[in-house]
């Protein structure tokens, strides 16, 4: 049997066989390890899963009966054997300990096993997934959402949809025209701990029984609203993207589009077929036989596995971030059909974001509100470092490009208060002595270390997807770059003309303000059915203090907000001159 130790886990003699995996000639990686170690190899064991489950991760799933060049599989004792000493490392993490997949060889008659550890909450400092979903307008995008968070099935007429949607001409029409935001929260042994009061979900609460929430994305299906499609994917930074199709449709409309942007943008796919309780077998074949063919295309090269046992959950979940697997459940909202796998699933899933804890913080703005009592308050994502409660950081840029200290008054995640948010977390600032009005959907708070800049033109590398004619200089299309949204001039190419397929280096001009770019960034942009996507290679600081808007050279009148500007700029050049 396993041995529980009490003495502290990290010993001296652990530490200096940390790097061999080695005792007495015995490697840890092989498949007995965990059938009753020694005192020595136990805290060796506990040393490597600690390190698995640092730099905000909380979890790890372990692997019994595998072992290297050694044929798999344990016996019943040596299994039960096993389980216990991995029940007995995760008391001493202060974890908790759940079988995922238990399996008995065919061939051999021998046990496998995958076991999932999570470590309890503390201090509501829970781990956070963030999923998009997208589709085609009435794929089930909300109905789904409503289901999964409120635990009621749908009666088949959107009664599960009406609990998320935010304004009152999404409820007369049932279609979403907002970015909504829900949360599903899993407790350290995987269940699910969303139970709402009188049909209302209560966040707080949510988060404060929860060891992991997934935030689901809830974006719009129709095409009139693919700018705050576009806008989701790229300003909140979401970890994967959920795909639904109404299997009775099939893949139509803005479903492609969706797909297509995604893989733009680097961001693992898993796709949801919803309706199967009203869908004839023969329609509901046709459809996945059309999924599993635009999959292995050659503009996705995914590889789709149909997700039918909770086994099949575990090896997708499990092998996910390669982003080449993309499951595929078959779930009906009426029935409760499936769900039970993709909850299991979305609760296997990780963040695919290094938090990056030791370099300076930064922090992307993607919403902004005047609360009664409280003042302004801005929403969004900490993409690296730690921002607590009471920080001086940066907040620009403004109109003129610079940059103004801003004290950070409270901080909340998913409506809970905390002291501190680290990076590739979401959470709301309150802000202490500004204006909604002078804030913006694209601004940075970041940490006065990393001495930021606006620029009004940068580079990219830029691929064109569709474009019906020819692009040439002066063209101008909405550019969508992290959290920004704004429409730029391209005023130099390395080609003189692009067409669809084209690939070039690209500089760009925004039209109103000048932004914080990043080297490195996604790029998404559009005008009409043209769509083009690329990465930002060259950040062209900001050096004139008057706003380069082409309008202002056309003869237009600038507006009074601008000359306001214009002539502060003016008086300064005077006093330094």
């Amino acid at each position: 049997m396993a041995h529980l130790v009490d003495e502290p886990m990290i010993a001296n003699d652990a530490q200096s066989a940390a790097s061999s995996g080695q005792f007495d000639g015995v490697s840890l990686s092989r498949k007995l390890a965990y059938v009753s170690p020694s005192h020595t190899e136990f805290e060796q064991l506990c040393v490597n899963l600690s390190k698995r489950m640092g730099q905000g991760v909380q979890e790890a799933i372990v692997e019994l009966g595998s072992g290297e060049a050694e044929e798999p599989g344990l016996t019943a004792d040596e299994m039960s054997a096993s389980v216990a000493t991995v029940q007995s490392m995760a008391v001493q993490l202060g974890a908790d300990c759940s079988v995922l997949q238990r399996q008995q060889l065919p061939a051999s008659g021998l046990h496998t096993a995958k076991l999932l550890i999570r470590r309890k909450p503390a201090n509501g400092d829970f781990m956070e997934v963030r999923v998009a979903v997208v589709g085609n307008v009435d794929a089930g995008k909300s109905t789904l959402l409503g289901v999964l968070t409120h635990g009621e099935l749908d009666n088949g007429r959107g009664f599960a949809r009406q609990k998320l949607f935010r304004h009152k001409h999404e409820a007369e029409s049932g279609r979403t025209s907002s970015v909504g935001n829900d949360i599903l929260g899993f407790n350290s042994k995987g269940e699910v701990v969303n139970a709402p009061t009188h049909g209302q979900l209560d966040w707080q609460r949510v988060c404060e029984r929860s060891a992991k929430v997934v935030t689901f994305i809830d974006l719009a299906g129709h095409e009139r609203y693919l700018k705050t499609t576009v806008f989701g994917m790229t300003g909140h930074s979401p970890d994967f993207a959920m795909l639904m199709i109404g299997s009775n449709a099939g893949v139509i409309g803005m479903t492609k589009e969706h797909l297509g942007l995604a893989l733009a943008l680097n961001v693992p796919v898993f796709v949801v077929v919803t309706k199967i309780d009203m869908c004839p077998p023969n329609v509901l074949d046709e459809t996945l036989r059309l999924l599993q063919k635009i999959l292995r295309s050659s503009g996705c090269r995914k590889i789709p596995v149909m997700v039918n046992t909770p086994d099949d959950v575990v090896c997708s979940a499990t092998n996910f971030t390669s982003e080449r697997l993309c499951p595929i459940f078959r779930v009906s909202n009426v029935t409760g059909e499936n769900l039970s796998l993709l909850t299991q699933f979305l609760n296997l899933l990780t963040s695919r974001t290094d938090p990056c804890l030791t370099q300076p913080a930064e922090f992307q703005i993607d919403d902004t509100f005047s609360v009664p009592g409280v003042g302004t308050v801005v929403s969004g994502t900490c993409n690296k470092g730690i921002i607590r409660v009471n920080d001086v950081l940066l907040l620009g840029p403004d109109p003129l490009g610079k940059f103004q200290s801003i004290p950070i008054k409270s901080i909340h995640r998913k409506r809970l208060p905390v002291m501190e948010v680290v990076g590739s977390q979401t959470a709301s600032f309150s802000l202490k002595k500004i204006k909604r009005s002078q804030i913006r959907k694209g601004m940075v708070l970041v940490s006065p270390l990393l001495e930021p800049t606006a620029c009004w033109e940068f580079e990219a590398d830029v691929l064109i997807l569709h474009h019906p004619t020819t692009i040439s200089v002066r063209y101008q299309a909405m550019v969508h770059v992290g959290p920004i949204r704004q429409t730029a001039t391209i005023v130099q190419m390395s080609k003189e003309h692009l067409r669809t397929g084209d690939k070039a280096s690209v500089r760009f001009r925004f039209i109103k303000n000048p932004e914080y770019i990043k080297i490195g960034t996604r790029l998404v942009f559009r005008e009409g059915k043209t769509k083009a996507v690329g990465t930002v290679t060259v950040a062209h600081p900001h050096s004139s203090c008057v706003a380069q808007n082409p309008r202002q050279r056309n003869g237009k009148k600038p507006s009074p907000f601008q000359q306001q500007h214009h002539h502060s700029a003016a008086s300064a050049a005077k006093v330094q001159s």
